[in-house]
């Protein structure tokens, strides 16, 4: 039996609920679908979730250095991700709760501008400990930040146009990260490395300013609020954990399988955004500008693959595009981790695919997680999940690092690769939800 409420399709002619129909053709007829507000809603969910990914970026591209400056083992570094990981999980689920009961666009504020204070402070972090510390605060914001910037637009969006929508904001991950790298590039070839990791922490205070931007311009989607300050259950744990009934669904069962399929996802994802940095300098050889380089082809593929994941998951269904991604990953991590020493244009030229799937899978994640809760516990149910599945995930990473001084970067990163086989396996206990209104 199904664990969520039967699905309720939108005919293609059914009026959106922004004030403008959705039935327009043309690449960008998303974006026209979403109404003056809801345009609002996505540059703020597109910038907040931008600004976490350089956010985050700025420790694995400064990993070596700063293993190099506190004298730290691989076991050690992959455990700066880890903590960042699972604390994001208590920040997510928080967050999500914030925003099933005090609104999307002030929970919104409240993470971007919590990851925002501790990247900076990290930069100030004498010694391994403290740093460890304030990377795990900064998870604390960077755990909700998309949760509640996915809900808030995915709430504008039509049914139509809500996986393309949301894959649009998935994109805005490459953005940040490309900034970052390019940041990186600057920063270390300028200073030298045991002060320009710190300049690099220092820089993730530009979230600030659109903390500002989003108070003055962004409000929550009129009729989903409505509806959820009508429940009794807004932001309510035991919601989403309630078992069904003959009468009655609940939604236990899809928690635990989004749950799982967050897992696998995010622990091939993390696997790869953790460890592909350090594998170009130490096995690989490049130098600063070189990784640089290559990182523009992996960035520039997820970028590409953000946006066709979320054209695919409106065309194909949820379930099928994140099946079909999570196979291609798991072949493009084998492929990429055993290409021959000396290959290095090899490496350039698979950075592309690879990037390209392991971001295609997660176009979907925002409209699926959206669809699969109802107003009162989107929030709730969403943050959970998510974030969940991405503190699991954050095994992987550190089993990378203890396995690289036997194994090798390129040989550990393999075990990114179960990961996505786990997601596979997931999507067998969770519905299809595509053509879903969310109210």
């Amino acid at each position: 039996m199904s664990t969520t409420p039967p699905s309720q399709a939108k005919t293609p002619d059914a009026p959106s609920t922004t004030g403008e129909p959705d039935t327009a053709d043309g690449a960008f007829a998303w974006l026209r679908a979403l109404g003056p507000r809801g345009r609002r809603a996505f540059a703020g969910a597109f910038g907040g979730y931008a600004l976490d990914s350089y956010d985050y970026f700025t420790l694995p591209l400064s990993m070596v250095a700063l293993a190099a400056y506190f004298g730290l083992d691989s076991g050690q570094t992959g455990l700066f991700t880890t903590v960042t990981l699972v604390v994001s999980a208590i920040g997510g689920a928080a967050a999500g709760v914030l925003a099933d009961r005090i609104g999307r666009v002030k929970a919104l504020m409240i993470t971007v501008a919590t990851y925002a204070v501790f990247t900076v402070a990290c930069g100030f972090a004498p010694n391994y400990e403290t740093l460890l510390v304030f990377r795990a605060l900064q998870g604390l914001g960077f755990g909700g930040e998309w949760a509640v910037g996915a809900i808030l637009v995915a709430e504008y969006a039509s049914a139509k146009h809500r996986g393309r929508t949301l894959g649009a904001i998935q994109s805005s991950w490459a953005v940040g990260w490309g900034l970052a790298v390019i940041v990186y590039t600057l920063v270390f070839q300028l200073l030298d490395e045991d002060i320009a990791w710190r300049v690099m922490f220092w820089t993730g205070a530009l979230p600030a300013l659109l903390v500002v931007w989003v108070r003055r311009q962004v409000k929550d989607a009129p009729e989903a609020a409505a509806a959820r300050e009508k429940s009794s259950e807004k932001g309510s744990f035991k919601a989403i954990f309630k078992p069904g009934s003959a009468g009655a669904p609940g939604m236990l069962r899809t928690t635990v399988f989004a749950v799982l399929l967050s897992t696998g996802v995010q622990g091939g994802y993390y696997t790869l955004a953790t460890w592909v940095p350090t594998y170009l300098k130490t096995e690989r050889e490049l130098s600063v500008v070189g990784t640089g380089g290559y990182l523009t082809f992996l960035i520039s593929g997820a970028f590409i693959g953000y946006l066709t994941g979320g054209y695919l998951t409106d065309r194909l269904g949820r379930r099928r595009n994140i099946w079909l991604f999570a196979v291609l990953s798991a072949l493009c991590i084998l492929a990429y981790a055993n290409i021959p020493s000396g290959a290095n244009t090899l490496v350039l030229v698979l950075g592309f695919p690879l990037g390209f799937c392991m971001s295609a899978i997660f176009s979907g994640f925002g409209s699926f997680l959206s669809e699969l809760y109802p107003s009162a516990v989107r929030g709730t149910g969403q943050g959970f999940t998510y974030n969940t599945g991405r503190a699991v995930g954050a095994v992987f990473p550190t089993t990378v690092g203890f396995l690289a001084d036997s194994w090798g970067v390129g040989g550990a990163l393999v075990f990114g690769a179960i990961g996505y086989g786990l997601a596979a396996l997931a999507l067998l206990g969770l519905p299809e939800t595509r053509g879903k209104e969310l109210v």
